[in-house]
């Protein structure tokens, strides 16, 4: 048995609407954004990852960028495939000869059964011999540290690029779950519109990316406020390019409306919440992971609204991808994974 594994590759993968993140071995060795650019002429990928995100936005009539994930789920099947390969290939991981890859893929809760076929036909057409799905906010609890096994009931809400991810979990499984299409992209758009309607400018997706990392908020008052922030863009009146500064507290104003719909959705949760779970529930607190949970003052908003301790995870970005390693490594013992033969 011990010569087979010698054959076998092992990865774990977090393929997010935003980044894309492959852990091997315990390590993360690809942390890339979920891009990939296209030669229109030939249909060939020119490049995945960061090298197509420098393109993103600023390519001619022969090149376009494709962004394959949507809302969490794959949109286009083939940019999907040629992501999946491209940052495999990155890894090195199909050099090796006879190869027998084993892959866990993490998915949304509130995906189809549908798009969890298409999940599986991407990851059979890069050779994976042994593919599993699990759920974000199962990869999420196992990420930070927590034991799903056990009778105790935990609410993870994980806020990435396409989804909002809000689960009880509880003796290995989801009890409630729910999933919104506001997150990340969400907030990104929100700046963009901001922009246009309030300073007449008008500002990429990439730009937008940036204003959130560097000013975004979800608290009109903060105890740090980070600096002003200086945003290049082409004035609508004139079409000229121009810049502007910017507050930490109009973005946190023009995100507003969809915070509000990612508290409801918490609302939501815990209302299903069965009442032994919310006692639980009432003593651990919320966790926060993804990408959002960076957002400057959302845990204090979230507790505000919920009057429960809210934890925000060691490394927010990378708690899903960790999970989904160690369902990887424990994929006998783990009775949460799905495999081809359960969709």
């Amino acid at each position: 048995m011990k010569f087979f594994n010698f054959f076998t590759q092992e990865i774990a993968i977090d393929l997010g609407t935003a980044n894309t993140l492959i852990i091997q071995d315990g390590e993360i060795i690809i942390d890339e954004p979920s891009i990939v650019a296209i030669n229109r002429k030939t249909g060939e990928t020119i490049a995945v990852g960061t090298k197509a995100m420098q393109m993103h936005e600023k390519t001619h009539e022969n090149i376009k960028t494709v962004r394959p994930l949507k809302d969490g789920v794959i949109a286009d099947f083939q940019a999907a495939e040629s992501l999946i390969e491209g940052l495999i290939n990155m890894t090195g991981t199909r050099k090796k000869f006879f190869s027998h890859m084993k892959m866990v893929i993490c998915i949304p809760s509130g995906i189809t059964e549908v798009e969890k076929r298409a999940v599986f036909d991407s990851a059979d057409h890069v050779d994976s011999k042994e593919t599993y799905l699990i759920h974000e906010p199962m990869a999420a609890a196992l990420g930070i540290g927590l034991d799903v096994e056990e009778p105790i009931g935990n609410m993870i809400i994980d806020i990435g690029g396409g989804t909002t991810e809000i689960a009880v979990i509880a003796l290995s499984g989801i009890v409630c779950d729910q999933s919104i299409r506001t997150a990340g992209d969400e907030f990104t758009a929100d700046i963009m519109n901001y922009m246009k309607r309030q300073h007449n400018i008008l500002i990429g997706e990439r730009t937008a990316e940036q204003i959130k990392i560097n000013v975004g908020s979800a608290l009109q008052e903060l105890e740090n406020p980070p600096d002003d922030y200086a945003v290049n863009g082409r004035d609508l009146m004139s079409g000229i390019p121009k810049q502007i500064t910017i507050t930490y507290q109009e973005i946190a104003h023009s995100l507003d409306k969809s915070i509000s719909k990612v508290e409801d959705a918490i609302l939501k949760a815990l209302e299903t919440t069965p009442p032994e779970l919310a006692s639980d529930i009432y003593k651990t607190g919320l966790y926060l992971t993804g990408g959002g949970a960076l957002l400057r003052g959302l845990d204090k908003r979230i507790a505000h609204k919920t009057k429960l301790p809210v934890h925000i995870a060691d490394e927010p970005l990378r708690a899903v991808v960790k999970g989904t390693g160690i369902a990887l490594k424990n994929s006998h013992r783990f009775s949460f994974l799905i495999d081809r033969k359960s969709v």
